[in-house]
């Protein structure tokens, strides 16, 4: 008997042994993520120049991340421009510290880059750690009031002449996309230097509309337009979004009539999907990437950087986590290679 309560006496004093070396490990792990970035300045890169929409939502999100990371670190921006985002990127995945202390704010359409053969690129977006975006973007095709043209029907049955910045530029690019996923008949005008002279060109009447206005842009800088019915709006592609005042607008994928068109839709418009994405480099360990992860959802849930953000023009709307952003680009890289091929003219083709 005596012998028995020994070993059940010894059998509780190894079990409490065991719970206090389990929960000292879990404390010392649990420390050890939580002091990571106490004193630490965490670099935000931002691979587009100082005062554009990216670097502005850039230096809201700075001001608030802190608030989400324990040890709340210090968050600078720095701006690191050139080759249409291509430099910046390129330093991120393969220069910048890996120890979780350098994020990147990079072009939306930059991950779909080495896709579309875009010389310089030397980054696999793939590989990047994805942490989030607070919204993502509409593209709308818009014509004039005074435009003969009326639905996206009439774009289709006859030419629609569209202003566009360049044979590369976006703007160019989604016409392309438009002409070959629906048969819309948009011609294409390029040399007008970006897009505020294109606009300018549609209201002297010069041209019928311009194929790729951002919802949320044009909201910010011509919100006339759209108050006193100046432009009519063809079809919306990228994001569904919640908009009411797009309610009426038809999406471009439900007007496609071939599996191949719809996926082709899907693909040119994923960079509007992922918004304003921020990522880190490959090799930063797990639990800084959910850190970060973590952060950047509290932060786009926060009242102040949603104040913020509406005060320079963008609205936080259906926020995107890093598994969400990482789930678009994964899907883009696994079409089938007709499709790419496809898109790959398309980004580069003929009129």
């Amino acid at each position: 008997m005596v012998r028995v309560q020994r070993c059940r006496i010894l059998l509780a004093t190894l079990a409490a042994i065991l719970l206090l070396a389990v929960t000292g490990a879990q404390a010392q792990t649990a420390a050890t993520s939580d002091d990571f970035y106490k004193g630490k300045t965490v670099r935000i890169i931002v691979t587009t120049a100082a005062g554009g929409g990216y670097d502005l939502i850039t230096r809201a999100v700075a001001r608030t991340l802190p608030k989400y990371v324990s040890g709340s670190p210090t968050v600078i921006v720095e701006n690191m421009p050139g080759a249409g985002s291509v430099n910046g990127t390129n330093y991120i995945y393969n220069v910048a510290a890996k120890d979780g202390t350098v994020i990147g704010q990079i072009g939306n359409q930059i991950p779909f880059a080495p896709l579309l053969h875009v010389p310089q690129t030397q980054f696999d977006p793939l590989k990047f750690q994805w942490l989030g975006s607070p919204s993502s973007d509409i593209g709308i095709l818009i014509v004039w009031h005074g435009a003969s043209v009326e639905t996206i029907a009439d774009a289709k049955s006859r030419d629609v002449l569209m202003a566009t910045s360049g044979g590369g530029s976006t703007s160019t690019f989604y016409a392309r996309v438009l002409n070959s996923a629906l048969g819309t008949r948009l011609k294409i005008l390029t040399g007008y230097n970006g897009t505020n002279d294109a606009y300018l060109a549609m209201e002297r009447g010069e041209v019928d509309g311009f194929p790729s206005v951002f919802w949320s842009s044009l909201k910010a800088t011509k919100p006339d337009w759209i108050r006193d019915k100046k432009i009519k709006l063809l079809v919306k592609y990228g994001s569904r979004g919640t908009d009411p005042e797009l309610a009426a607008v038809p999406f471009a994928d439900d007007l496609a009539t071939t599996p191949d068109d719809k996926l082709l839709l899907a693909m040119a418009t994923a960079p509007l999907n992922l918004g304003q994405p921020y990522i880190m480099p490959p090799g930063v360990p797990a639990a800084h990437v959910q850190t970060m992860r973590n952060a950047f959802m509290g932060v786009f849930d926060d009242n102040g950087f949603r104040n913020d953000a509406k005060k320079l023009g963008f609205e936080v709307d259906a926020p995107k986590t890093g598994a969400q952003l990482e789930d678009i680009v994964r899907q883009a890289y696994g079409a089938p290679q007709k499709v790419i091929d496809r898109l790959v003219a398309l980004s580069g083709g003929s009129n």
